[in-house]
């Protein structure tokens, strides 16, 4: 499988099969998107696989948190508070076409809350990451981070395994570092969703659209 492969097929997951992943896999993964490039080599990225029991007991402790009204909180600014332009027309179609592939309709508040709360449970995939860094760091390590992350997606592709990275994971910091037992001086960035694909769930079925080259590139000569 060559890397553009793997970029064209990667894609948000959110249905996955019960079946587990061998850690075998999990740790060839992560073995090779370690060697993902860092400012000065500084390697940001601490990550937790929770699988088991403890992924079940994670994901129903923030679905519990979410569906009781406690508002969720990322320890840094993922999205911006105002939404504008383009990228509130990009969020909305995002939105709106999951929904309708799911057949669930703008006056549905009860399915609509059902699919968010999904994302706490990691879709019920089997494996949950959650990626941790040090509270020093400053913003570079973040933009190093997302090339870590890209590269343990686009390694599960090879993998056979199908991924869905998710901010939700990031937004009960407090749940997920007292289970787990990291301290407060590191901060939750995101986690990931990783499994075998359901292929025949029709949320699968979709994919969102991307503009092309000449939409956000400029050449100088």
């Amino acid at each position: 499988m060559t890397v553009c492969e793997s970029l064209l097929l990667r894609k948000a997951t959110r249905a996955f099969q019960t079946k587990e992943v061998e850690q075998e896999k999990i740790v060839r993964i992560l073995d090779a998107a370690r060697h993902a490039p860092s400012g000065t080599n500084t390697q940001p990225w601490q990550v937790a696989v929770v699988t088991g029991e403890m992924r079940r007991k994670l994901g129903d402790l923030m679905e519990t948190a979410f569906r009781g009204g406690q508002q969720g909180k990322m320890e840094f600014q993922y999205y911006p508070e105002i939404w504008e332009g383009i990228y509130k027309e990009r969020r909305r179609a995002c939105g709106l076409q999951m929904y309708s592939t799911l057949q669930i309709s703008r006056d549905d508040k009860q399915r609509q809350l059902d699919q968010w709360a999904a994302n706490y449970r990691s879709f019920d995939a089997p494996v949950m990451m959650f990626f941790f860094i040090d509270e020093i760091l400053e913003t570079g390590s973040y933009l190093d981070y997302g090339m870590f992350i890209q590269s343990i997606m686009l390694m599960a592709v090879e993998e056979g395994l199908a991924t869905c990275p998710q901010a939700a994971l990031g937004e009960y910091p407090e749940i997920v570092k007292q289970e787990l037992g990291y301290p407060d001086d590191k901060k939750l960035v995101v986690g990931l969703a990783m499994g075998y694909e359901d292929t025949s769930a029709i949320i699968n079925q979709y994919r969102t659209p991307r503009d092309a080259v000449e939409q956000f590139t400029r050449f100088f000569d």
